[in-house]
This record gives structure tokens, sequence and C-alpha cells, in this order.
């Protein structure tokens, strides 16, 4: 009874990245294999198993300004705020994923960049949400935060699978999530998750966490080496 349901066995080539001043963004691969009920891999002519593998990284909030012309000149005009869009989305998928599931199961596994739950902090007439979803949306997607990459999964023998996810330079820092789907005939059949960390490490490392844990020494630090070089600068041009 315990074995009904196929398991997945996944696992990723980094479960830590670390970011340093010369990082220009890292290949993520992700693999794993399929249990299924009695050993026995599922006939072709039940229908096609896909794999899709989704990439997520902390929630943040976020506030989303629209810029309207007035009297030609551009200015901030309505705005809106997340209170848990991703700060990093990927899928892979070996197809299209409108071509594995419905929208129905997309919105509920948020599987598709258009099926984010982005959680706006206010509430909005359903037209004026939608225009800054897609705002959302487009600024990240046009940053390589948030992508789709159908035919980045390979399935062998319909039981080993692996996928190629690109982490971008400018890709955040924190806890990620790795979550593996298989799917068969439109059904979520099996899941699981596995986590990434991504951090900071060296002076980017040292000067992130004075930030964070020393706020005001490392305010007064920031001011005095300013004012410092500010004064360096001003001596050199006199006597030159």
């Amino acid at each position: 009874m315990g074995q009904a349901k196929p398991v997945l066995v996944p696992d990723v080539s980094q479960r830590d990245i670390e970011i340093a001043y010369s990082f220009t963004g890292a290949e993520l691969l992700l693999f794993g294999a399929i249990l299924y009920p009695r050993g026995r891999a599922p006939d072709p002519e039940d229908g096609p198993v896909d794999i899709v593998v989704v990439v997520k990284g902390p929630t943040q909030s976020i506030l989303v300004r629209e810029k309207a012309q007035r009297a030609g000149i551009w200015l901030n005009a309505e705005s809106m705020r997340y209170r848990s869009a991703p700060s990093f989305y990927a899928i892979a998928s070996p197809r299209p994923i409108r071509k594995i599931v419905d929208e129905r199961t997309r919105a509920i596994f948020e599987l598709g960049v258009d099926s984010l739950q982005l959680s706006p902090a206010s509430g909005a007439v359903p037209d004026v949400q939608q225009r800054f979803d897609r705002g959302l949306v487009d600024l990240r997607t046009r940053s390589g935060l948030y992508y789709e990459a159908p035919g980045a999964v390979e399935i062998t023998g319909g039981v080993l699978y692996r996928a190629r996810l690109a982490i971008p330079a400018r890709v955040p820092v924190g806890r990620f999530t790795a979550e593996t789907f298989l799917i068969q005939n439109g059904r979520v059949l099996a899941a699981a998750v596995r986590p990434i960390d991504i951090r900071k490490s060296g002076f980017e490392r040292f000067v992130a966490s004075s930030a964070q844990h020393y706020s005001i020494s490392y305010g007064l630090v920031a001011v005095a080496l300013s004012v410092l070089f500010g004064w360096g600068a001003g001596a050199i041009w006199r006597r030159f």
C-alpha cells in the first residue's frame, strides 16, 4: 500500500552557491530518479511521463510603480505593493508547460511565470491588479530573474532525469527551493523539494553582515570613508 504511488528521489549539483565579487552566474544541474511501484515504469500507452523542476528564491516585499507622461515629463503615477513575490523563479520542463497541465493545475502548483501567486498587499480592481502583475513579471523577466525553460529536462528510460537551469549574476541571496514534480496525463503524481543556499562570500559577505548586524557602526564607517576619500581627492586636485 505504501508503494502505490511513484516516489521521486531528486538532488542538485550544488546545494551551496557562494557569490564573490567575480561571480558571473552559475549553472545548476538538477537530477534524480523515479521509483515506481514494483519497479516497473508505466506503459507508454498510458500517456507520457513528464518531470517539471521549479527553482524559487526567497519571497520579498516589493513596491511596483507605474510611470506616466505628464506635460512631456515621465513621472511616477500609480503604485502597488506586493507582500510576498518570489525574488527568483525558473521552471524547466521537457516541453511547454501549457501542454503538460491545464490552467487550474498550473495555478495550484504555480507552474509557469503567468501562474505565480504574487499576493498584493492592498485590494485593487482586477484590471489594475493584472496590469501591475504583468509589469512586475516583465521587469523581472527582462532582468533574468523570472524565466521558463521548455525542453531543458531530459528523461532517460522513463526513470532517470536531469535538467539545467542558469543562475544569473544578479541573483539575490537566501534560501532557495528546488521543487520537482512528476506529472502524467495532466495529474501531479509525486513531488519533492530540495533546499539550495545562495550566500555572499569573502569581503562582500563581511560588508553585508556588517550592514545587517552593526548598522550604526557601518553607517559611521561609511560616512568617515566618504569624507576621507573626498578630502584625498581634493588634496590631489589642488596639488596638480
